[in-house]
């Protein structure tokens, strides 16, 4: 069962997961030379089975999720080529059935909540030097993500009424993770035609199981058209010690250093990516490291693309808020990186992908994982995962799953799952954007 210390969540996916992260989609309501102003909704729903779960008993779990993301955003351009940005954007959510598979809804969730109220500025061409819209600001409730999520991609842990009396309730959705804004930010980004890339960050969550933690984070990168190298330096701030476990309670004062790069290496149609990062507490120094390499034949017919990734998180890794942005990414494995563990930490995991794609509308992929516990073995498993993402129509993306779960330990070995035996999981999601 996933504790609050070690959780926090091109391809037609990419398309999905860019929707539900970023923004709702926007309809028009005023333009001119200076101004817009838009009507913001995006609705995703999901249908869920697991035949079994991971908070004890021998019964599986049916359930659905589903959140509505709404309001108002826009812009504004001065005369001297800079504007001013922003949005406030409500979510309303709920959970439906059994409740989760981890155990971490019930069924009862329903909230309607503010998710984004933040403002912004944009350079323009007012700063020849660095470019057209070279240096921006912001501030307000917003999603953070620092590098592509491997440590920070947002606040998106949606838990429900069946912990701690129902106190880190945060309105459901769970697998959806319809609620990702932190609570408060401050950013200030450097982005010049020469390459060059900083960013200085502010963040704070609301969230209290995430301890309401507070973190600042600068970066400095550089990007070229054969890829980028990016250095980041995150500190721990604070944290609310009443929700604060003993793990959580050390990101106060926390340091993060972390090193990533991503390219082709001149090799056309391929991408090389790696990671590398140093956690330091008062307890434990961790860490936590990626290598990836893939290969996409746009010349063949459905267009295959592969890639492998390693991924090795230290015995005591904090996984801060990783979250999901596309299948595959950071919730690795559809089973075991949502109810059944390791949640990043502790664990060695080998991943292949492979993504068809037979015509415009569709993709068709299939993801496998192989985890390895660094110390011990009690969340050692496999796992494949096969799913389509279909744009049925422009207002409307249906995405079908089946993941195949094997842990090699039951309950009575130290596993998650009451017994050893093959987990038949399935989804159906639906994005409704307009």
């Amino acid at each position: 069962m996933k504790t609050l210390n070690t959780v926090s969540k091109a391809t037609l996916a990419s398309a999905i997961a860019l929707l539900v992260v970023a923004k709702a989609s926007a309809y028009e309501l005023h333009k001119d030379e200076n101004s817009t102003l838009n009507a913001d909704f995006l609705g995703v729903a999901g249908y869920f089975d697991s035949q079994k779960n991971y908070f004890g008993g021998n019964d599986g779990a049916t359930w659905s999720e589903g959140f509505a993301k709404y309001g108002l955003s826009g812009d504004y351009s001065t005369g001297g080529g800079q504007t001013f940005f922003g949005a406030v954007n409500y979510v309303s959510s709920g959970t439906w059935g059994d409740g989760d598979a981890a155990g971490l809804t019930d069924g009862s969730e329903r909230e309607t909540e503010l998710e984004d109220a933040y403002i912004g500025w944009r350079s323009g061409t007012s700063i020849p030097a660095l470019g057209e819209n070279g240096l921006e600001a912001s501030l307000g409730r917003q999603v953070i993500q620092i590098g592509d999520g491997f440590i920070v991609n947002d606040d998106g842990l949606n838990l429900g009424n069946s912990l701690a009396n129902g106190e880190l309730n945060r309105g459901g959705a769970y697998y959806l993770a319809a609620r990702r804004a932190f609570d408060q930010t401050a950013t200030i980004r450097l982005n010049t035609q020469q390459g060059l890339k900083a960013d200085l960050l502010w963040f704070k969550s609301d969230n209290d199981a995430q301890a309401s933690t507070e973190m600042a984070a600068t970066t400095l990168g550089y990007t070229s058209e054969q890829g980028f190298v990016e250095f980041s330096y995150i500190k721990g701030l604070d944290v609310d010690e009443q929700w604060a476990s003993p793990a959580v309670a050390e990101r106060d004062g926390m340091n993060i250093y972390s090193l990533r790069a991503s390219g082709n290496a001149g090799i056309e149609n391929a991408n090389f990516a790696f990671e590398y990062a140093h956690q330091d507490t008062d307890s434990n120094d961790e860490n936590a490291w990626y290598v990836e390499g893939g290969y996409s034949f746009s010349d063949v017919n459905w267009s295959p693309s592969v890639t492998y990734r390693y991924t090795r998180y230290s015995e005591n890794w904090d996984s801060l808020f990783n979250g999901f942005s596309i299948y595959g990414k950071w919730f690795q494995g559809e089973v075991a990186g949502n109810y059944a563990g390791p949640f990043n930490s502790n664990t060695g995991i080998h991943h292949a992908g492979l993504t068809l794609s037979p015509s415009e509308a569709v993709t068709v992929g299939a993801l496998a994982y192989r985890f390895n516990n660094v110390s011990g073995d009690s969340t050692d498993a496999t796992e494949l995962d096969l799913y389509v993402d279909w744009v049925a129509h422009d207002h409307l993306i249906i995405s079908p799953l089946v993941g195949f779960y094997k842990p090699d330990n039951s309950v009575a070995d130290g596993g998650t799952q009451n017994d050893d035996d093959l987990n038949v999981y399935a989804q159906l999601v639906a994005v409704v954007p307009f």
